[in-house]
């Protein structure tokens, strides 16, 4: 597919902040999705509270379901029929970052095998990819864990990863596995670097936190300047233009950069139309 193209359909991740919803209103069109992460300090009410003001306001949104976050059957059930209830169907189902589940589910497979029909409740359900290694879960388990999820999704969104060849040898294996899912490639939005390496550090990602880790020098040359994802876009293009990749467009991670992400995606499309 066209970069133009799969800028053009590219969805908005949040984290569930304060504010975060004038700040969408504010510089995103409704028709632009909006994914609402869940994290073990703020719980998954915050991630539901925020899904529904912005349904209220017009956006197709999808509410993170962290299955280390849920207790149980029960709990899970409200949540489903709480975003049924605001009109959401499309939800994204991972792991979670809680080093030790809250209840009887740990992992997103288990979560999706309990969700059981009630699945088909919903259009679209997303799983995770980890073009690079997961810093709780092992290689070996988290390739295990395609083949269980796959089945029950319907589309895979890659997490953050900052290099190209990665993410395009990953795609390759993820196909080579059978695995044939549309796939979402993760991307970091033009945060600030300095923002951006704190929160990394604190995301854990893989190769890219353990090379910033090990290479201070570099990490401290990073500090004061600007992340823009273009380059990162064009080193990509190799595998979003090949047919068999199977990319469906880009997730952006905002950091809650919502404006500037949306400015740059903006000049990005307008590049990749050729200034048309």
């Amino acid at each position: 597919m066209a970069t133009a193209d799969l800028l053009a359909r590219a969805r908005f991740e949040v984290l569930p902040l304060e504010g975060i919803e004038d700040e969408v209103a504010a510089h995103l069109s409704t028709d632009r999705k909006v994914t609402i992460t869940a994290s073990p300090s703020r719980g998954l009410d915050a991630t539901f509270e925020t899904a529904e003001r912005l349904a209220v306001a017009g956006y197709p949104v999808v509410p993170h379901l962290s299955a280390r976050l849920i207790r149980d059957q029960g709990e899970l059930d409200s949540l489903l029929d709480r975003a049924l209830a605001a009109g959401i169907r499309e939800l994204f189902v991972l792991a979670g970052d809680p080093p030790r589940p809250a209840g009887e589910f740990a992992g997103a497979a288990d979560l999706l095998r309990a969700m059981g029909q009630r699945r088909a409740e919903f259009d679209a359900i997303g799983i995770t990819g980890y073009p690079e290694s997961h810093h709780l879960i092992s290689d070996e388990e988290t390739i295990s864990a395609m083949f269980a999820k796959a089945p029950m999704a319907t589309h895979i969104v890659s997490q953050v990863c900052f290099d190209a060849d990665v993410i395009a040898g990953w795609i390759r294996a993820v196909r080579e596995r059978g695995t044939d899912l549309p796939i979402w490639i993760g991307l970091p939005g033009p945060v600030h670097r300095a923002r951006l390496l704190r929160i990394s550090m604190k995301m854990g990602l893989g190769e890219s936190t353990r090379f910033l880790r090990h290479n201070r020098g570099f990490a401290a040359r990073l500090l004061g300047r600007r992340f823009s994802p273009g380059s990162l876009v064009s080193e990509l293009e190799p595998v979003t233009s090949d047919p068999s990749a199977g990319v469906a467009g880009f997730h952006l991670y905002t950091f809650n950069e919502v404006a500037r992400t949306e400015r740059w995606r903006r000049r990005e499309l307008e590049r990749s139309n050729g200034g048309q």
